[in-house]
């Protein structure tokens, strides 16, 4: 063939309209999503089927105390009590409103494991103790509610909080046994899906509209919610701005686990916003004690695979290494560019979020967290 047919022939390739081109643009665009998609997933998969280090089974028995609060604290006694029966020979489940120290006298167990503690009757602790039957309390709202838990702690034989700012308050107020044990990630709840999820979300927001997030995030909503982007939580109508938003904030919905996870699993970027320590509307902290750790969330976002952008607080350094297993950010403007930028760097979002996943299953497990408390007190 000549170089003129050549020339001709090309000539007659067909011309797309704009519809066309759109649609075929759409469909590459389609096929690239569902490929980073697909293989997001199965290095998730791979990770997750990783042998993990098996933890020591011990052979005691123990006496839990749930909270006693309900939602949103009973999947913290669900995650804790699960673990606990994977790891001693015998778990007895008590809460609050129950004669605990009867309970604990009459089967003997080598120790009574107290969540949250704030409603228990402390006459019940001080017979437990008497017996010889050694108590411990894992604290889950410090450093918010210190005026009230520095009241119980001297109680106990052992004091676990998720605050390493309040170790020593606790150690200088009588307590010999104090120990930072931040929660974890409870892979029954948290963890990557395997198939594409139903949910697609650029960014999410899951918290309570406490009044350093309006502050915080009110600047830049407007931006924020050009994105595919939805807030859930109570308290959110504090926005000045509240109405122009509609849908994308899900207001005043409590969300369970397996809807927190498929949130998480569905959105491009999860942002985590710790409360503050000086918000006396809410807080019971007169002394006003600085937090320096991350809040449960942290682990859990961390869990299900997504990007994670949080405040930075001075320990998160201690669990995840930012830039490689986590994104932080320390102001309104920052966390905005860092959206920006991950929303448009699939990779690079993609590669940290699995570092985060394969950081967690190693060190930030309920199992990995109750093996440490119950070999401190069983050395």
């Amino acid at each position: 063939m000549s170089l003129k047919h050549r020339k001709t022939r090309k000539s007659h390739a067909p011309v797309l309209s704009l519809a066309d081109q759109a649609r075929k643009n759409g469909q590459h665009a389609g096929y690239d999503a569902g490929k980073e998609e697909g293989y997001l997933r199965g290095r998730a998969n791979y990770i997750v089927n990783c042998a993990q280090e098996p933890l020591p089974f011990r052979q005691l028995h123990v006496l839990y105390v749930s909270s006693g609060k309900g939602f949103p604290y009973s999947p913290l006694d669900e995650a804790i009590m699960a673990t606990l029966q994977g790891m001693v020979a015998q778990v007895t489940l008590s809460d609050p409103r129950q004669p605990v120290s009867e309970i604990a006298l009459q089967t003997r167990p080598d120790l009574v494991l107290v969540l949250d503690g704030m409603d228990i009757p402390l006459e019940h602790l001080d017979a437990i103790r008497q017996a010889g039957i050694q108590t411990a309390i894992w604290l889950t709202d410090d450093p918010y509610y210190t005026d009230m838990t520095l009241e119980s702690v001297q109680h106990f034989d052992h004091v676990f909080t998720l605050e390493l700012n309040c170790v020593e308050l606790y150690r200088q107020n009588g307590c010999p046994s104090v120990h930072y044990l931040p929660f974890a990630a409870f892979t029954n709840h948290y963890f990557p899906i395997t198939t594409p999820s139903a949910l697609h979300r650029d960014v999410s927001f899951i918290g309570s509209a406490y009044w350093n997030r309006v502050y915080f995030f009110n600047p830049i909503m407007a931006q924020l919610m050009s994105h595919n982007t939805v807030f859930n939580g109570i308290w959110w109508d504090r926005l000045p701005d509240y109405a122009a938003y509609g849908e994308k904030i899900e207001l005043g919905r409590w969300m369970s686990p397996q809807e927190t996870n498929d949130v998480y699993n569905g959105t491009k970027i999860v942002i985590n916003l710790h409360r503050s320590h000086e918000d006396d509307s809410v807080n019971n902290n007169h002394v006003k004690i600085l937090p320096a750790s991350p809040n449960p969330r942290t682990f859990e976002i961390a869990a299900s695979t997504t990007l994670q952008l949080t405040d930075a607080r001075d320990d998160l350094a201690r669990f995840y290494k930012p830039g490689v297993e986590i994104e932080t950010y320390s102001s309104p403007q920052e966390l905005l560019d860092k959206v920006e930028y991950y929303l448009t760097h699939e990779k690079e979002r993609r590669e940290i979020a699995l570092r985060g996943l394969e950081r967690t299953l190693k060190d930030h497990t309920y199992g990995k967290r109750i093996n440490e408390m119950l070999s401190i007190i069983f050395p």
